[in-house]
């Protein structure tokens, strides 16, 4: 028997579809809510035996409601850096765990460096960015590292077919300003302008492509617990081109669960002196991935099979390796080398 419901801000986007189709598929109860009164209200309807709860974010009130009862919260509603203070403040007044599904670094870094204390002080964990962007990329990083303590350094490379962009997408894009960072001698530093650009052989199918430096949250997430001097990541081209372009459409469900065609190569190199580590994982659909990786993250919290609290990532606190294989082969193919 499950401990208690879940409650999932956001579960009507994109991304919070799926995570309610995770949890219903998990034998969870999620409560659904969000901001739009009409859309959580069609949600509702297809979900008939679940209830919904409007709560804006500048409404505390209405927020404490929409947690109440719940014994941990999903923020899949971006842009993070709006929604995801007003809803970890929520959680922690419910005594509720915490996990979101932000890519934007400032939020992440807002999670770890504001709240760890208080998460501590209420018995919860707040883990952000637990997505396909974010924790994804650090617990490869986590497993292509093994049993080594630091690393001299480490480039993860992202490579998309194509990328269809939510709505939620092209929105935190607009209204994140904040500047990217890296690793460079051992701290966070801003991404050189322009970014740098360099050839990456991915697996098949993708082959050899150009990629532009792209950090996102898996950064911070590194940053906070691996010794390393020089953390990067990168995007290859044709997504980049996508994502530009006003026109490309949002992602179209291609199968009966939903994801859209889109398959994607995660590729991560670890280098200590003269060795390098290899993680790699092969999947469908960046958002889609999103909801097992979350739902995952969660249920090990919730059910007790880690005892940590505060504000934590997905690679301090999980074996990655374990974590990861409880996953494959669906929603992804994961290798791991030397």
């Amino acid at each position: 028997m499950k401990p208690g419901p879940i409650a999932v801000y956001g579960a009507y986007g994109h991304t919070g579809r799926f995570i309610v189709d995770e949890l219903l598929r998990r034998g969870w109860t999620p409560i659904l809510s969000g901001r739009d009164a009409t859309k959580l209200a069609a949600q509702v309807a297809r979900h008939r035996h679940l209830e919904g709860r409007v709560a804006g974010i500048d409404d505390p009130a209405s927020l404490d409601r929409a947690v109440h009862g719940a014994v941990a919260v999903i923020n899949a509603a971006g842009p993070f850096l709006e929604t995801g203070e007003p809803v970890l403040e929520a959680a922690l007044r419910a005594g509720a765990h915490y996990f979101d599904t932000s890519a934007e670094q400032c939020a992440a870094w807002s999670v770890y460096e504001r709240f760890d204390e208080r998460a501590r002080e209420a018995g919860t964990v707040a883990m952000p960015s637990v997505a396909f962007y974010g924790a994804l990329a650090e617990l490869l990083v986590m497993a292509a590292m093994d049993d080594w303590r630091e690393a001299d350094g480490i480039d993860i490379a992202v490579g998309l077919d194509s990328w269809h962009p939510t709505q939620g997408t092209r929105v935190t894009g607009e209204r994140n300003h904040w500047p990217r960072w890296i690793v460079r001698d051992g701290s966070l530093q801003v991404v050189p302008s322009p970014p740098l650009t360099r050839a990456w052989r991915f697996p098949p199918p993708l082959g050899e492509q150009e990629v532009t430096m792209l950090p996102l949250s898996e950064i911070v997430a590194i940053a906070r617990h691996v010794r390393c001097p020089r953390v990067h990541s990168y995007m290859n081209s044709a997504p980049l081109r996508d994502l530009r372009d006003p026109a490309t459409p949002t992602p179209q469900a291609v199968d009966e669960r939903g994801r859209s065609a889109q398959t994607f190569i995660v590729d991560v190199h670890v280098q200590r002196g003269a060795v390098t580590r290899r993680a790699t994982v092969q999947g469908r659909d960046i958002y889609a991935v999103s909801a097992p990786l979350i739902v995952e993250a969660m249920e090990r919290v919730v059910t007790g099979s880690v005892s940590a609290r505060g504000a934590r990532s997905a690679g301090q606190l999980f074996d990655a390796r374990a974590f990861l294989a409880s996953l494959a082969p669906e929603p992804f193919v994961l290798e791991v080398g030397a």
